[in-house]
């Protein structure tokens, strides 16, 4: 007899308390950047059966982004250089929120600023509105006040900025962090302690390209985010590494493409993961995994996620 999705029990919660509460139906996430603002695929694909959809990164203004080209595949994974492209707080507010309040799926809105005021003029701009059920915070972005030193690298200016946010903003917070630290759990204590809810482990590896024919970058930027099956094993160590000494809801990022990846994740400590890299590749593959995880769910008697939450520490 095979069981299907609402005989399992799917459910996590990634933040608790009051109005701050964010309980998913089931872990499978869309990464910020990869599924736009969800209302193109919600077209053609059942939003309401995923867990929740993260917004594209938003700004405080519209941005247009790094000159092309803008991405370039690599082994096991791709290289992208987008430039935080989006049409801007404003029009998320006004033009996107009233079509996320139609879903029964949660829509966490993803911000970055280049600085502490911008942060939390987007949060407070945020906070209250219907169809936003929270923010997650890249702190994997420069702060050019500090000369152009990521947030997420400094654990005192990381832990600073979301203090400033969780007194600013009743919403859940999310705190996105960035691979580009040695020992991720300094930067994640921090965080916590700050007041986050939950924290996404974690964002693009930076890298780049060269194209040998022309003798320079391949990317118009430059340098650009590496993402994809490549750097699962690194994600997966930075969750082990969090969730073995912290009781924080954990957002894995980084590789998921099968329902066996959520597994290794979920049992790595994570509560939900994000699937991003692989939607370029097939389109409904937040979906492809969640019946890929019901499955192995039903072949292997686990009536809940929690009989194998942090299996593996």
């Amino acid at each position: 007899m095979t069981s299907n999705i609402s005989e399992i029990d799917l459910q996590t919660q990634l933040a608790s308390g009051g109005k701050t509460e964010l309980i998913l139906k089931n872990p499978i996430m869309v990464g910020s950047g990869t599924f736009s603002n969800g209302v193109e695929l919600s077209k053609r694909f059942d939003i309401d059966k995923l867990g929740a959809v993260v917004s594209k990164g938003t700004t405080l203004r519209p941005r247009l982004g790094n000159p092309i080209p803008r991405t370039v595949e690599t082994a096991a994974g791709m290289l992208n250089s987008i430039g935080f492209q989006n049409v801007g707080l404003s029009a998320v507010v006004n033009d996107y929120a009233p079509r996320w309040e139609k879903w029964n799926t949660p829509v966490i809105v993803n911000i970055m600023g280049e600085n502490f005021s911008e942060y939390i003029e987007l949060v407070e701009a945020l906070d209250g509105i219907p169809g936003i059920a929270g923010v997650e915070v890249n702190i994997s972005c420069p702060n050019v006040e500090a000369g152009g030193l990521e947030f997420g690298q400094d654990p005192q200016l990381a832990g600073k900025l979301i203090k400033a946010i969780r007194s600013s903003v009743q919403l859940p917070i999310l705190v996105k962090l960035t691979p580009s630290v040695a020992d991720p759990r300094i930067v994640a204590e921090s965080v916590a302690k700050a007041g986050a809810d939950a924290l996404t482990i974690f964002n693009t590896i930076p890298g780049m390209a060269i194209d040998i024919d022309k003798r320079r970058p391949t990317l118009g930027a430059v340098f650009g985010g590496l993402s994809g099956p490549a750097i699962k094993p690194v994600a997966l160590r930075h969750v082990f590494l969090v969730s073995r000494e912290m009781d924080i809801p954990i957002v894995a990022s980084g590789g998921v493409v099968s329902g066996t990846d959520v597994i290794e994740f979920i049992m790595a400590g994570a509560s939900a993961v994000q699937v991003g890299t692989a939607t370029f590749v097939k389109p409904d593959a937040a979906w492809q995994i969640l019946a890929e995880l019901v499955a192995w769910c039903d072949s292997n008697e686990v009536s809940s996620l929690s009989e194998i939450h942090g299996a593996a520490k």
